[in-house]
């Protein structure tokens, strides 16, 4: 079949890649202008070079068979690295986090800065509006939980109810530089205050460079805030971390705050969902539990439900 996946995330690129493997021809598309996602690594210029955050999901971890074969793989090609501050079985993307999702695409057919509004089933397929004339056997949605409701629910309500019993909490991110080191301990800081993860981004496998941190608030105090301005977010987050420090922390070279609308998803069990007659499917960590490998389970499950070519 030709498919069209919305949605080069995770789960997007890897029900991508096992389709493709089976000898579908498969197409994605994504709104955002490179490979990323919610495994976003942002790099920004500094006053002495480029500065790196990994600014949506921290770490991940591998306890699926399936799954910590493929993250052997990664390692051993470089794509991934341990990361043991975060915990014994933590990996990163290297040199950041977005890796994971080039990794995946790297053979794929993704068209970045492409947003979806609208699917439309015609003719016995499938249009995708405004982004491609091309009219597809199926369509896959893979895209967070509020997203993929809207575009599901004209064709699949049931579908779409399941997305919408999904909502995702919100997460308000700081990304720091500063001039020198920031006088704590340890590289990560959990659960204090309004700090509910920060980490000092410069000491993760493949990174260094100047001092960086990405400090998250916790999903209570981001829905609390989510409509303020980021510089006083931004200042909120920083006074937290200095309550970590054992001095004052050093002047800020470089300091973006972004707000994360859908971050951690409360899940349900479907693993995917696949509408055999009309030809209609979604994936996410959404369909499965919030977490990295379950967005690329919930992938290799739709791939196995559709079959071979």
């Amino acid at each position: 079949m030709k498919i069209a996946i919305v949605g080069a995330g995770i789960a997007g690129s890897s029900c991508g890649q096992a389709l493709q493997a089976r000898g579908h021809v498969v197409s994605l598309f994504d709104k955002g202008r490179g490979a990323g996602g919610r495994m976003a690594t942002r790099r920004v210029d500094g006053p002495d070079g480029d500065v790196s955050f990994d600014h949506g999901a921290q770490y991940f971890t591998a306890r699926d068979p399936a799954f910590g074969a493929q993250v052997e793989q990664w390692a051993a090609a470089g794509i991934v690295a341990a990361w043991p501050a975060a915990g014994e079985d933590a990996w990163v993307g290297t040199p950041g986090m977005n890796a994971l999702v080039k990794a995946i695409t790297v053979d794929l057919d993704v068209t970045w800065g492409s947003k979806v509004d609208a699917i439309r089933h015609v003719d016995g397929g499938w249009l995708l509006g405004p982004v491609s004339d091309t009219r597809f056997d199926a369509v896959i949605v893979a895209t967070p939980a509020e997203q993929a409701g809207p575009l599901l629910v004209a064709h699949d309500p049931a579908m779409a109810a399941i997305a919408q019993a999904c909502p995702s909490a919100p997460c308000w991110t700081a990304m720091v530089a500063f001039e020198d080191r920031v006088a704590i301990a340890g590289d990560i800081v959990r659960d204090n205050g309004i700090i509910g993860w920060a980490a000092r981004n410069s000491a993760k496998p493949g990174r260094g460079g100047r001092e960086a941190w990405v400090v998250q608030a916790t999903p209570h105090w981001s829905r609390d805030h989510l409509e303020e301005a980021a510089d006083g977010v931004v200042d909120a987050l920083l006074s937290a971390l200095a309550t970590e420090a054992t001095q004052p922390l050093p002047a800020a070279v470089l300091r973006i705050g972004r707000r994360w609308r859908y971050a951690k998803v409360a899940a349900v069990r479907d693993g995917a969902l696949w509408d055999p007659a009309r030809r209609i499917g979604a994936v996410g960590d959404w369909l499965l539990a919030p977490r990295v490998e379950s967005a690329w389970l919930s992938g290799r499950m739709l791939a196995d439900r559709i079959g071979p070519a």
